[in-house]
């Protein structure tokens, strides 16, 4: 199953001129800013994983609310996965700089609400803390929107909705890292990765992880207890409908 092709082009900020951005400003007053990471996803999965499913649920929730979708931050906080080769990642403290700047770049134009559609867990904290530099500077600055601005993270693999398909489908082996659920996303939007899919032996349960010296000497090939020989691509389209749709809702209330 091959996702089908859509015309995302009304949403997409980068393909709207600054007049059209000014004119949607007037009528809302929000945007989503899809953020991921560039992290090995196990021996077969894509290293572009997460910033891959993480644009393409904001894209479809960019069609069902018809807000603004911005680039996606590719780069993410992946230090615990520098043991293996094609990570790059941001330190913490230069993530934080990344995601206040942006927010402040936005902030000084207009917006207000920034939904921030996260596809790597390892962002999580550190987006909270940009979050409130962000607020702080922006009431330093005496920003126009600084008693307004509010940004939120909404990681899609911590939907409930999808969290339940995952179980459903895969029980325990759905794991904590190059998951099934993640691997059917990217097969569904790039079914290339399909001639690479293959089965892997038993994955070492997750844990505890201090250094990426550490992750590599225990997940050697980079899987977290997961198995994600038992993706396949209609798992992927399930699971963008339900990330999707949960997080539409969760953006309109965000909005008012």
């Amino acid at each position: 199953m091959e996702a089908k092709k859509k015309d995302f082009s009304n949403i997409r900020l980068d393909l709207r001129s600054w007049k059209e951005v000014n004119d949607y400003l007037k009528i809302n007053k929000g945007i989503i800013l899809p953020i991921g990471s560039i992290e090995q996803h196990g021996p077969t999965g894509a290293i572009g994983t997460d910033s891959l499913t993480a644009e393409s649920i904001a894209r479809e929730v960019g069609l069902l609310t018809g807000v603004l979708v911005a680039p996606c931050q590719v780069f993410g906080m992946a230090e615990h996965h520098l043991g293996f080769p094609g990570t790059m990642s941001l330190r913490p403290k230069t993530l934080i700089s990344v995601v206040h700047d942006l927010v402040l770049s936005l902030a000084r134009n207009g917006f207000e609400r920034i939904f921030f559609v996260n596809g790597h867990g390892g962002n999580i904290a550190i987006l909270k803390a940009a979050f409130h530099e962000a607020y702080s500077s922006a009431i330093a600055q005496h920003l126009d929107v600084a008693s307004n601005l509010r940004c939120k993270v909404a990681s899609w693999f911590m939907v409930p909705e999808v969290y339940a398909e995952a179980r459903k489908l895969y029980g325990d082996h759905e794991g904590q890292h190059a998951t099934p659920s993640e691997i059917s996303l990217t097969l569904y939007l790039q079914p290339t990765l399909l001639e690479k899919h293959l089965p892997l032996p038993r994955a070492k349960p997750a844990g505890k992880i201090n250094s990426f010296l550490d992750f590599r000497r225990r997940h050697p090939d980079g899987r977290m207890g997961s198995e994600p020989y038992l993706a396949k691509p209609e798992h992927g389209a399930i699971f963008l409908k339900k990330a999707s749709k949960a997080l539409s809702k969760d953006l309109i209330e965000f909005l008012s």
